[in-house]
C-alpha cells in the first residue's frame, strides 16, 4: 500500500487521496498484481537473480508490457534488482538521490520491496511517496523528482522505456528539504 507523506507530516494511504495530491503532477499510481505463479514467487524470494532468471520474471509479467506497447508505444523493459549485497549500491543510488528530471516518462512497476519517490509540486512544496510491491508508478517527463530506497534497501522493479536516451537525469540543483522516509 502506497504511503504519501506531505511536508506538514500528513500521511495518505488511500489511493484516491494520493491521486488527488499528485494530480497537479499528472503522476499515475496503479495496483498491478504479480499473480499466483509459483515459479515467479520463488524467483522473487531470492535476493539476486541472474540474467536468465530476470528474463523469466519479465516474461511472466509481459502482459503489462504488451499493454504499454499497444497504448503508449513503449519499446523495451528491464528488471532492476537492488539489495544490500549489490556492490557499489550507494554509488548507484547517488545518481537519483538528487532532484532531477528526465526527457521521457519514468515508469516503474515494483514487484518486490519498496522505494521512495520524492516530488516537487507546482507550488514548490515537496512530498514523498513510498511505492510498494504490486504498485506501478508513471512519473511524466519533466517532473522534478528524486528516488531512493527505504531502510530495507531492497527492490525488484520492472522499468519500461519508450526509448533510452531520455533516462539520463537532468539535475535541477534544487535542494531536498528533508528526508521523510516511511518504512
Amino acid at each position: 500500500m502506497a504511503i504519501l507523506k506531505l511536508e506538514d507530516g500528513t500521511l495518505h494511504t488511500d489511493l484516491k487521496e494520493i491521486a488527488q495530491e499528485l494530480a497537479p503532477l499528472n503522476i499515475q499510481l496503479n495496483h498491478w498484481s504479480v499473480g499466483n505463479n509459483p515459479q515467479l514467487h520463488n524467483l522473487l524470494a531470492q535476493d539476486s537473480l541472474n540474467e536468465d532468471e530476470k528474463e523469466q520474471v519479465l516474461k511472466v509479467l509481459d502482459g503489462y508490457f504488451e499493454q504499454l506497447q499497444q497504448t503508449a508505444g513503449y519499446q523495451s523493459r528491464d528488471l532492476i534488482v537492488l539489495h544490500p549485497g549489490v556492490s557499489n549500491l550507494d554509488g548507484l543510488m547517488a545518481k537519483f538521490d538528487q532532484i532531477h528530471t528526465h526527457a521521457e516518462d519514468e515508469v516503474r512497476y515494483v514487484i518486490d520491496g519498496e522505494s521512495i519517490f520524492g516530488f516537487v509540486r507546482p507550488d514548490g512544496s515537496q512530498v514523498e511517496l513510498t511505492v510498494q510491491k504490486q504498485e506501478c508508478i508513471n512519473v511524466p517527463a519533466g517532473t522534478e523528482h528524486w528516488f531512493y530506497l527505504t531502510s530495507a534497501r531492497r527492490i525488484k522493479a520492472v522499468r519500461y522505456f519508450s526509448g533510452t536516451e531520455g533516462w539520463v537525469p537532468q539535475y535541477t540543483k534544487k535542494e531536498i528539504r528533508s528526508r521523510q522516509a516511511v518504512g
